[in-house]
């Protein structure tokens, strides 16, 4: 018995160690991406011009039943994430069934930029993955205001002028933005480095075999690639930020399929932090419901559609390399 501990103790030293060497370099890379992006945004909003965006989204308001006035709620999810989506929520004057509209779109498409180019960095073109994720927010957001029966109610600039107020001097944002992300710095770094121990330790001890196990059949159900588990477990709880650091990770110290990978971005694209994000509208009243299944469904459909793609795209290379044989 205390072979076997004294034998552990070395492989425990030598996961730790590599785990925290791991964690630093993917919290110093994530930290490239916060730092500048979420300075940029607080200056957009500073200075009102994201509050001058709204242009953009606003032709497609009435297609997803909204009000003209939740194209600036969008755009703040788009650039700042679930938090700024339920600030605006709290203060602007929208009904319950464009609330939840609102966040269903938001769940699928907030913080773009940046969990966009971490997916870029872990086996997905960037540019796709935003774009898919754009996509399929409207397109969810589409089916669930039609299933709602929901239809666009006009609402007069009070929203907009509700949510922006008198602008903050330049000094009192950038202490808020300070203190703001250093929070959110401290809370990655709490999740990242921890996890990136555990997850060392569990390949050391061979404990991942039996999470992927555990986690096959709802891998199948989703219609996801076993051996992606480990991943999809971590967008899952921790997110495409949060987890960010272990999803880079172990696609570049891993040999995965490319179609796995894609099929897995696609998956989790729309349906990520099953936890912590839907749980932040619960105060304003949404139904549960709402803000966890119409995602998850999503996901599931995007993965068995992109299957059922690789195969279509298989069995006509097939049929026509048979067709070039028979001809010779």
């Amino acid at each position: 018995m205390r072979n076997k501990t004294e034998d552990s103790f070395p492989k425990i030293k030598a996961g730790i160690n590599q785990g925290l060497k791991k964690g630093g370099k993917g919290f110093f890379w994530l930290l490239k991406i916060i730092l500048p992006i979420s300075f940029a945004t607080a200056l957009l909003v500073h200075f009102e011009i994201i509050y001058k965006l709204d242009f953009l989204l606003t032709p497609i308001m009435t297609w997803l039943c909204l009000p003209a006035s939740a194209a600036l709620v969008l755009i703040i999810g788009l650039f700042t994430g679930i938090y700024g989506t339920v600030a605006a929520l709290s203060v602007m004057p929208f009904s319950m069934e464009h609330m939840i509209l609102i966040a269903i779109f938001t769940l699928i498409s907030h913080n773009l930029i940046q969990e966009s180019m971490v997916q870029g960095n872990s086996g997905i073109n960037p540019v796709f993955a935003a774009f898919f994720r754009l996509f399929m927010a409207c397109i969810v957001t589409f089916i669930c205001a039609k299933i709602m029966g929901t239809s666009p109610e006009i609402l007069g600039n009070q929203a907009i002028e509700a949510y922006s107020g008198e602008s903050k001097p330049f000094m009192l944002m950038l202490k808020t933005w300070g203190w703001g992300t250093l929070k959110l710095i401290l809370k990655i770094f709490c999740i990242i480095m921890p996890l990136m121990v555990i997850l060392e330790l569990a390949k050391t001890f061979k404990i991942i075999n039996i999470i992927t196990q555990i986690t096959s059949p709802i891998l199948s159900f989703m219609g996801l690639n076993r051996s992606t588990g480990m991943l999809w477990l971590t967008a899952s709880i921790f997110g495409l930020a949060y987890g960010s650091a272990v999803i880079v990770e172990e696609t570049q110290s891993n040999d995965y399929k490319n179609e796995d990978l894609i099929k897995l971005h696609l998956s989790i694209g729309i349906n990520h932090a099953m936890i912590e994000d839907p749980v932040l509208f619960l105060p304003l009243g949404l139904p549960p419901f709402w803000l966890w299944i119409p995602r998850l469904v999503a996901a599931m459909i995007a993965a068995w559609l992109y299957s059922a793609y690789i195969f279509a795209r298989r069995f006509y290379a097939k049929r026509a390399c048979h067709k070039k044989l028979c001809n010779h």
